[in-house]
């Protein structure tokens, strides 16, 4: 029962609008010129299946409450939707219920805010019934305060002498809907989160790695490949909503548990980040974090800080990472090598790759590898001669690097998750230190 904008015959011509502070340089040096500003929301409006006609900026340091950007500014949008012919107005704002009426009672047609864009991308996207429940849920937080403007049809029963209504409005009774389908749908997603946790437990031997990164930067490129497999890979915003996970097994015998998540974009929506919190839960569980970034993105350097500062609001800021620098065969040529020495004279420990080409995986396999290894604890176990069952497990939860039959016992050098090992020494495994 998600929501989405109902898709038209024909693609629908729409007016991109935002409003953005002075353009001056930020912390790294970047401009935010005009073009840069709708850079974005052009791509979501394209990956929304929209035709750009026309495009108005305004540059400002306080927000109009009324209309958001400035009357004048608003007549100016209304004339230039008209001029273009255009069907809808895309803010790259979010705006309040009330400057979002008042602007299309000025500009004439329909105007949707960026978080209402991204729901609906979100909402088309979505394959899984968790997806499908996490959009529906982020769809009906977004619209329960909005309900005034977008169901214009509903109205107050009037009161008065022989005219008193059943004591509830109509839009009262709709917001009660909405508010017991909103927990309905909270139960729902928590019974899917517990099967998750369980799944999680069934693999918790295994080092447990996750893709993130902004939106578009070639994770589920660098899980086909690491994992052997064609899943979903597509050059467009948000291609990949569902988390999917698969077991890599490393050239050196090591194994690693790694999910490829959704990826994240500048102001992403506060509910739909709640909404998505389960899915996103794989990468408050992880061992390790794998941030890619596409590096021939001249913002590049913007979007790392986006993805870091959403982590911050998932509470994940202790995970190790390894940076894994994307798209380097869309640089080009003649910048390759300065940009390589930029990158690795400020991050000596990132991975500079190419997945589509496969270039650079060997680099982030032994980066794998090195994390694992590092982590991991070496031990001698002696364990009894009929315990072939334990010593079977061994090799699925560790590496087994020599294993050796005495008369009375079995002994194995061993390695594996310090957690493991103490789990192992509660049941009554002897363990020592490696000689």
């Amino acid at each position: 029962m998600t929501r989405t904008v109902p898709r038209p015959s024909a693609p629908e011509r729409v007016v991109l609008a935002a409003v953005g502070g002075p353009a001056t340089a930020d912390e790294d040096g970047v401009v935010w010129s005009d073009e840069t500003l709708l850079e974005e929301l052009r791509a979501l409006a394209v990956s929304a299946g929209a035709v750009v006609v026309g495009e108005v900026v305004q540059r400002r340091d306080t927000i109009d409450k009324t209309f958001f950007i400035g009357r004048g500014k608003a007549e100016e949008l209304g004339r230039e939707v008209k001029a273009k012919d255009a069907e809808m107005v895309l803010f790259d704002n979010d705006l309040s219920p009330a400057q979002g009426k008042n602007l299309e009672d000025v500009v004439g047609v329909r105007v949707l805010d960026r978080s209402e864009l991204i729901l609906d991308i979100f909402a088309e996207r979505a394959r899984t019934r968790e997806a499908k429940l996490q959009v529906e849920l982020a769809q009906l937080q977004y619209l329960l305060p909005r309900l005034k403007r977008m169901w214009t049809h509903l109205s107050r029963i009037r009161g008065g002498i022989g005219l008193r209504g059943p004591g509830e409005t109509q839009l009262e009774v709709d917001r009660r809907v909405i508010r017991d389908k909103i927990i309905t749908l909270k139960e729902k997603l928590a019974r899917i989160e517990k099967r998750r946790e369980l799944q999680r437990e069934g693999r918790g031997d295994v080092w447990n790695a996750a893709l993130v990164g902004y939106t578009n930067v070639g994770k589920s490129t660098i899980m086909n490949r690491l994992a052997g497999e064609r899943l979903k890979a597509e050059d467009r915003l948000f291609a990949t909503l569902d988390a999917t996970t698969r077991r890599i097994d490393l050239s050196t015998g090591e194994a690693v548990v790694l999910t490829d998540t959704v990826g994240f974009i500048r102001h992403l929506p506060h509910h739909l980040v709640a909404s998505f919190r389960a899915t996103l839960e794989e990468v408050f569980h992880a061992d390790l974090l794998l941030h890619v970034v596409d590096v021939s993105d001249p913002q590049h350097a913007e979007q790392m800080r986006v993805v870091e500062g959403v982590l911050e609001e998932l509470d994940v800021v202790e995970a190790p990472r390894i940076l894994v620098f994307n798209k380097f065969d869309l640089v080009a040529p003649a910048e390759r090598a300065g940009l390589r020495a930029r990158l690795l004279a400020d991050h000596p420990d990132a991975v500079v790759a190419s997945a589509v080409e496969g270039r650079g995986l060997v680099a982030l396999e032994e980066a794998l590898t090195a994390f694992v290894r590092s982590n991991e604890v070496e031990v001698h176990l002696s364990l009894p001669l009929a315990a072939s069952r334990t010593l079977a497990r061994l090799y699925e939860v560790g590496d087994v690097l020599e294993r050796r039959y005495t008369d009375e016992s079995i002994e194995v050098d061993f390695r594996a998750r310090p957690e493991v090992v103490e789990r192992l020494r509660g049941e009554g495994v002897r363990v020592r230190a490696a000689s």
